[in-house]
């Protein structure tokens, strides 16, 4: 045998298990959202409030702090007196503290000159340490980002939970910004995607909650056991999540809580915000591979391993970017080179001979009327049933996402890829003002945001 072609046996068997290997996380999404019709999990609702603080990083935020802090203040169904505003003004050279201080937080400034300090992990570090020597006796929290806004009622729906045993748990995420643009529409429905499919999923199988920051909850308890907030790489709310499930705690997914955050409006806004995603989450993935492998055997919990695959997404992405165009690129050069695809060659195989390479397009037409079809599915069945969460008060105002939201995938794949060699840093964010504010569970129409005009300018989404 020569060396060329034991050379593209051996790359073929690569790229067989490279195959079996991208096939397992995206078989397990095709799970959840074939499972997507099951019932959302709902928590009883409990006669007793429970006293909540929540903690807000903010850098540089003076342009939407405020609204986010007033809004908690004027539209939560909450007793005021039982829920305290926390924000850490970290290294701002703006007005973030004093526009906070004025819609009614209290606010903590962090002037750390390190620069290996300049991450959010720091500032929440620091708040809950301020939080903790109040000696006020919190409950639980609630992580807000300096842009989130959540439903009117979105305490009274985590304290049911907290209540009915949860000690960590993340709500349904949304965008703010949903119908700002085509390319929000799109980018909104592949965010909420793991929300109303793979949440509400894992909820049902007992399954744990990828817990990821914005509305997370988390029992006072269990910051007081850890001393403070223990994690500070750059994705530190999943190196969180990470560390509880290890210590025992199960994650918990309360859908009918939700928040808003201003999601990316243009291509290099998502690259921004996938530089913090798949940096931060592929180190973390090679740090706890094997103690969350180790534990699934201990404590005999599926959800390391669901996690683990999950994660396991932004290596493919690269993977999809990079092998697989690679080697098919080669394998068909190398076939051709090597006369496999003349029809003398394709007959003698038992194939069809001259008919081969229409029979090539049409695999290949199948293929790619498979992608767009179940991204097309995806988006309709999210349109259809959560358009009011999203912000639209039509369903309509949202089909353009879905025509687009296939595209998205394959956006989001490069940028993932992009961003798994990158070094994010914690800059001042340019946000996007556009949008929606969130409202109730209980109205049908979502009240809408005033807002100054989108400058044009974009954002940098990181850490």
């Amino acid at each position: 045998m020569e060396w060329h072609e034991t050379l593209y046996n051996v790359l073929t068997q690569i790229n067989n298990v490279v195959l079996i290997c991208i096939g397992i996380p995206f078989m397990l999404q095709f799970l959840f959202m074939l499972l997507s019709w099951l019932p959302k999990k709902q928590f009883k609702k409990s006669d007793k409030k429970h006293r909540i603080c929540v903690v807000i990083p903010a850098h540089n935020e003076e342009d939407v702090i405020y609204d986010t802090v007033k809004l908690l203040f004027d539209k939560q169904t909450y007793p005021k007196e039982l829920f305290d505003v926390y924000v850490v003004a970290h290294n701002c050279d703006d007005r973030t503290a004093e526009r906070a201080r004025a819609a009614g937080a209290t606010v903590f400034e962090l002037n750390d000159p390190d620069p290996s300090h300049r991450r959010v992990s720091y500032a929440l570090k620091h708040i809950y340490d301020k939080v903790l020597e109040t000696g006020i006796e919190y409950d639980f929290s609630i992580r807000l980002d300096a842009d989130n806004h959540i439903n009117d009622d979105f305490f009274s729906l985590m304290n049911d939970a907290f209540a009915s045993g949860v000690k960590i748990a993340r709500p349904y995420e949304s965008a703010l910004n949903m119908t700002q643009n085509q390319f929000t529409r799109a980018c909104g429905l592949y965010y909420i995607f793991d929300s109303r499919f793979s949440s509400r999923v894992r909820e049902r199988l007992h399954l744990d909650a990828h817990v990821n920051g914005p509305g997370s909850l988390t029992d006072m308890k269990i910051i007081k056991e850890i001393g403070g907030y223990d994690t500070k790489s750059i994705c530190e709310d999943t190196e969180f999540c990470f560390k509880r499930m290890l210590d025992g705690y199960r994650c918990h997914f309360v859908e009918d809580a939700v928040v808003y955050e201003d999601l990316p409006s243009s291509f290099k806004d998502t690259l921004n915000r996938n530089k913090r995603i798949a940096s931060g989450n592929v180190r973390l993935l090679g740090r706890y591979t094997l103690p969350m492998l180790w534990n699934t055997v201990k404590q005999l919990r599926f959800s390391f391993i669901e996690q683990i695959l999950t994660y396991m997404f932004m290596i493919i992405c690269l993977i999809l970017c990079t092998w697989l165009p690679g080697y098919y690129i080669y394998a068909f050069t190398y076939l051709g080179v090597n006369g496999y695809f003349t029809n003398d060659a394709v007959a003698a195989a038992g194939l069809v001979g001259p008919g081969f390479w229409q029979l090539l397009l049409i695999v290949g037409a199948a293929l790619v009327f498979l992608f767009f079809f179940v991204g097309l599915l995806q988006g309709f069945v999210l349109v259809l049933c959560d358009y009011k969460k999203m912000g639209a008060k039509k369903r309509r105002e949202l089909f353009s996402g879905v025509l687009l939201f296939p595209a998205f995938t394959v956006v989001y794949c490069i940028t993932m890829a992009i961003g798994l060699f990158s070094r994010p840093k914690w800059n001042k964010i340019n946000r996007n003002t556009g949008g929606t504010l969130p409202v109730s569970s209980e109205e049908t129409e979502p009240l809408e945001q005033e807002a100054a005009l989108d400058d044009g300018s974009g954002k940098e989404k990181s850490e």
